[in-house]
């Protein structure tokens, strides 16, 4: 999964944040945390790779079914389409408040 828009977003809404506050400092200590560096980046990322993984395993299933695995049921694979579907929406949902962050941050008066 492709994560360099997030990352580029992220990377807006530093520098935004840093001319928000006439700090240059302020720019360096936010892009690189001298405790965790790039900690917010790695938990987006890892979630987002949480989703990928669970709608990639809810479509194994869904194959499996369908080609008549006897395995594997039908409420395995519901409980997992509707599991991966839960959690796109939710990342969806992330996306449009990191989204709608960085506009009002960038509509604020200077």
């Amino acid at each position: 999964m492709d994560t360099s828009g997030i990352d580029r977003m992220l990377s807006q809404l530093r520098t935004a944040q840093a001319l928000a506050s006439r700090k240059p400092q302020a720019a360096k200590e936010v892009a690189e945390p001298a405790g965790g560096q790039g900690e917010f980046a790695n938990l987006l990322k890892t979630s987002l790779n949480e989703v990928a993984r669970g709608q990639s395993e809810a479509a194994a299933l869904s194959k499996s079914f369908t080609v008549g695995d006897p395995n594997t049921n039908l409420q395995d694979v519901m409980i997992a389409m509707q599991k991966s579907s839960i959690s796109f929406q939710q990342a969806v949902q992330v996306r449009n408040k990191l989204v709608q962050a960085y506009h009002d941050i960038m509509n604020m008066q200077v």
